[in-house]
């Protein structure tokens, strides 16, 4: 049994064009004024010292889907630890830092390390632990510069910002200041990444995503590969209290 589609999903947002509707009236045209887009965007994000929760994963590729369930110990900006349960079974555990992603299988007796260089080249994107956090918690995965371009709609503040060939476009709920879309998209190789955040609770003073699907899409020798990780969070605490986390790999596993 293959544990870990989560290591493939890891490896693995256009500004919307605005139509001129012309109307005639006794052969004239008339151009609607467009509202002028808005001049600042506010994104409220989750703050905190140390997080911790339960939740349970789905991955789910092309041919099949596997659910655990995951307890979840954050330390901001520094590392992210989950151990991750069958029914019964301790099937592994992670540890995301600023180096590197390590993945250990107890069902297999394996461990897997992956760096950021390796996932950065698959999406021609600067991929590193600020980033996979901020996946996570449902923040952007950017930091707001001069030239991002702003737009709206009904509902949402539109936040489209562009890297090399990488665009993505972030909407942001207008009334609760939460992101609950990004579209990342890739122009020369095709690569995707759409994550949605949904069901916003309180933890501590701000608004966290209890639900969240992530689709990865990237094209590979073989052909395209898609993968799909579903979160669903059953507790979610933020706090000062210092945690723990306990990482270690038997020396009889084997790294693949």
């Amino acid at each position: 049994m293959k544990l870990f589609p989560l290591l493939t999903t890891i490896q693995k947002t256009t500004l919307t064009l605005i139509g001129f509707i012309l109307l005639s009236a006794c052969h004239r045209h008339i151009i609607p004024t467009l509202p002028p887009p808005p001049k600042s965007i506010d994104v409220q994000e989750i703050n905190f010292e140390y997080m911790h929760g339960k939740a349970k994963l789905i991955f789910r590729d092309d041919s099949k889907e596997r659910e655990v369930k995951a307890h979840i110990r954050i330390r901001k900006d520094s590392v992210i630890w989950m151990t991750l349960n069958f029914i019964g079974l301790q099937g592994g555990k992670a540890l995301v830092n600023k180096d590197s992603i390590t993945i250990v299988s107890n069902l297999e007796n394996q461990y897997y390390v992956f760096d950021y260089g390796e996932l950065s080249k698959r999406f021609n994107f600067k991929i590193d632990y600020k980033v996979v956090q901020a996946a996570l918690l449902g923040n952007p995965i950017l930091p707001r510069r001069a030239d991002d371009e702003l737009g709206e709609d009904s509902f949402f503040n539109k936040l489209i910002q562009h890297e090399g060939t990488v665009t993505i476009q972030n909407l942001i709920n207008k009334s609760t200041k939460k992101l609950e879309h990004v579209d990342f998209n890739e122009s020369t190789t095709g690569n995707s990444i759409k994550i949605n955040y949904s069901d916003f609770q309180p933890v501590g003073d701000k608004l966290f995503p209890y639900k969240g699907t992530i689709e990865v899409t990237y094209k590979t020798h073989s052909g395209i590969v898609n993968n799909t990780i579903i979160f669903e969070y059953t507790k979610a605490e933020v706090g000062t209290k210092e945690l723990r986390f306990p990482f270690n790999i038997p020396k009889r596993y084997d790294r693949r």
